[in-house]
């Protein structure tokens, strides 16, 4: 018997984990065949362990782990592949497939298009182009990760918005780990000679982050009265992911997704280096508390993902490794010092929500 399994990150806030049941539950009804499970990452129970485990148990001879995630970072690279690998010691027979992240993907501007809508610019604004559009700026505002590869690619899909749409400024931020944070693209924005501010947030669901996102709201309308401020929605149940999610669930099944890193010596290696304290996070915390927002991103790999040269076979999924051609990023020039990447990025509790060394403003348009 086929089985998915969906792994969504876990929040602390209970609201969010519930929309990612809720999500999948409406994903099993289209999928129609095999079983479907969710596990997180961490903080909500089932871990992937348990999830995994709760399949075999209902008879899955076949099960196809699917990432709930926007990008291929830590968790995507190193640690559901690490958890994967373990469980192939405990069943044997079981075959496992494991799927792709969402990634740059041509119905996420569609999404993000119809969730302009809860901000105040619908599909017909869009179609004019007016004042109000030539004074409006989107600021779409990702987790942040200490992956290079994945923060890029959100400055990838700024960029291709910015192509679709017919707004003056599309520019990126960060809520945390890396630059620029919010507030730098606020600045940004209001700088750049925006009357009108959309944040625009790059998250799937709810959760603690989401919620600071509302709160700052309130502090940039207070701090700027002669400026409009609004927060559009998050992806959240978008039939168009669904049909996402559902797509890479399909190519999982058939042995189809190439996820390059399931096989990757560096990842390899780079789990012998974390090996000493690779652990489920729903059973300890470990003396600090891994926040929501975090990625949750164990730079202690550091490989960088340069697989040209050292072994033979194609990177061709996602999280690609190419990133010198088409996404300029608007000629800034990205001169970040690599040493204010922290390694164990868990800027929530312990306050590593901080500003980078570098504290340059990178732009997306």
């Amino acid at each position: 018997m086929n089985a998915v399994l969906f792994v969504g990150h876990g929040s602390k806030d209970a609201e969010g984990n519930e929309e990612i049941r809720q999500f999948v539950g409406a994903i099993a009804k289209e999928l129609q065949g095999p079983l479907v499970e969710t596990c997180f990452l961490e903080f909500e129970k089932p871990n992937i362990r348990q999830g995994i485990d709760q399949c075999v148990a209902k008879g899955a001879t076949q099960i196809a782990v699917v990432p709930i995630t926007l990008f291929s970072a830590g968790h995507a690279k190193i640690h559901i592949p690490a958890a994967i690998d373990e469980a192939k010691l405990r069943h044997p027979s079981i075959r496992f497939n494991y799927g792709r992240p969402i990634g740059v993907h041509e119905q996420v501007l569609d999404i993000l298009t119809s969730r302009l809508g809860g901000a105040g610019i619908t599909e017909a604004t869009l179609q004019e182009q007016g004042q109000e559009l030539e004074e409006t700026a989107i600021l779409v505002v990702g987790r942040g990760s200490s992956d290079a590869d994945a923060n890029s690619d959100l400055f990838k899909i700024s960029r291709l918005f910015w192509e679709k749409l017919k707004v003056k400024w599309v520019e990126t931020a960060f809520i945390g780990v890396t630059a620029p944070l919010l507030e730098e693209g606020m600045e940004r924005c209001l700088k750049l000679g925006a009357r009108k501010v959309i944040i625009l947030p790059y998250f799937l669901f709810t959760g603690v982050l989401i919620k600071r996102m509302e709160s700052m709201l309130e502090t940039f309308e207070e701090r700027y009265p002669e400026h409009q401020f609004s927060l559009a929605d998050y992806f959240g149940f978008h039939p168009k992911l669904r049909q996402i999610l559902i797509e890479r669930a399909t190519e999982a099944l058939q042995g189809e997704a190439k996820m390059n890193c399931d096989m990757c010596q560096y990842r390899i290696a780079a789990m012998e280096h974390i090996d000493h304290h690779h652990h489920d996070h729903d059973d300890h915390h470990h003396g600090h508390d891994h926040h929501d927002h975090h990625d949750h991103d164990h730079d202690h790999h550091n490989h960088d993902h340069d697989h040209d040269d050292h072994h033979g076979h194609d990177h061709d999924h996602t999280h690609e490794h190419k990133h010198a051609d088409g996404h300029d990023h608007h000629d800034h020039d990205h001169d970040r010092d690599d040493h204010h990447h922290h390694d164990h990025s868990h800027d929530e509790e312990h306050d590593h929500d901080r500003q980078p060394v570098n504290n340059k403003t990178v732009a997306s348009s």
